[in-house]
């Protein structure tokens, strides 16, 4: 029998969960600069639709071998259209223009704003409480975006657009995650998750076959990893450890998954494509992992509203 933790709100977590967590943590932290490093020989939209294209293919026969239904009907074909538009068309289109302008530690640490959108935009299109943790979250947010866009705009090889696409990714995910809490769905969530990436991924061919020349398909054997690890891992065995576990974690254990991944991501960085991080990226990974914690670790008492 595995030893077992007692997480937020009474319930256990197993030793097993926790490994979980953090090999999800680690892979969804490292791909920051594993995407970085794929685009040095391959244009961004072409990445990925390859790699989003193989990874759903991987989902969609595993979970075909699990026994889940792997076709929706009816109706479900629109929600899985106008939740796969911003979850996934959009945060991850918009994602990849991000890393390619930004440092990829730079680009997860604005991208993991996406919470604190989620529930600003909640106060403000669905009336929910505006609490002081909000408030808290959107003064850390202002700050890390000021600190990254000041150094982007200083630096010689700056990019604040970069800073741009990956705000306009995080709202759309922070919509998207939105318009998801209100869905009345009745596929399982791995069939919305397979057929979201599957259409994506027809758009992102035809996105890039208009944008962007036709790629070589000659790369070095780094780069063919990379897009490995984009297909198999972030893809594949990450959202398969994610589904295996979020129906059964506590509120609290998903933020402090969710907080960390910006960390790994901006200190891989240094190993992956040797990008060193300045003080104001040390200072806003701080700034986002707080206002991850103001918004989604569960409050002791009711949460006072302004």
């Amino acid at each position: 029998m595995s030893p077992r933790h007692q997480g937020a709100g009474g319930r256990v977590i197993s030793r097993r969960q926790i490994w979980g967590l953090i090999a999800l943590t680690l892979m969804w932290g490292i791909n920051w600069p594993m995407m970085k490093y794929s685009l040095r020989e391959l244009s961004p939209l072409y990445f990925r639709a390859l790699t989003m294209s193989f990874g759903a293919l991987w989902l969609f026969s595993f979970y075909r071998i699990k026994g889940v239904r792997m076709w929706p009907q009816g109706a479900e074909w629109r929600s899985v259209i106008t939740l796969g538009l911003p979850n996934v068309l959009g945060w991850h289109t918009l994602a990849i223009l991000g890393v390619k302008e930004l440092a990829s530690g730079r680009a997860a640490i604005l991208g993991f704003t996406m919470p604190i959108w989620t529930v600003l935009l909640g106060v403000l299109v669905f009336r929910e409480k505006l609490t002081r943790r909000i408030v808290f979250a959107m003064l850390a947010v202002a700050l890390t975006i000021a600190l990254l866009t000041f150094n982007e705009l200083t630096a010689i090889t700056g990019k604040p657009r970069g800073i741009v696409w990956m705000e306009l990714a995080a709202l759309s995910w922070a919509a998207g995650t939105l318009m998801m809490r209100r869905a009345h769905l009745t596929l399982p969530m791995e069939t919305l998750t397979v057929w979201m990436l599957i259409l994506a991924s027809v758009c992102l061919w035809l996105f890039a076959a208009v944008l962007e020349p036709w790629p070589s398909w000659q790369f070095s054997g780094p780069m063919w990893g990379s897009l490995v690890y984009g297909a198999l891992i972030n893809y594949g065995f990450a959202q398969i450890i994610w589904f295996g576990m979020a129906r059964h974690l506590p509120p609290a254990t998903s933020a402090m998954s969710i907080m960390a991944i910006p960390l790994v991501g901006t200190l891989s960085a240094t190993l992956i494509v040797s990008e060193m991080p300045g003080w104001q990226d040390l200072v806003a990974v701080l700034c986002v992992m707080a206002a991850i914690a103001a918004v989604l670790l569960p409050s002791r008492k009711p949460a006072t509203s302004l």
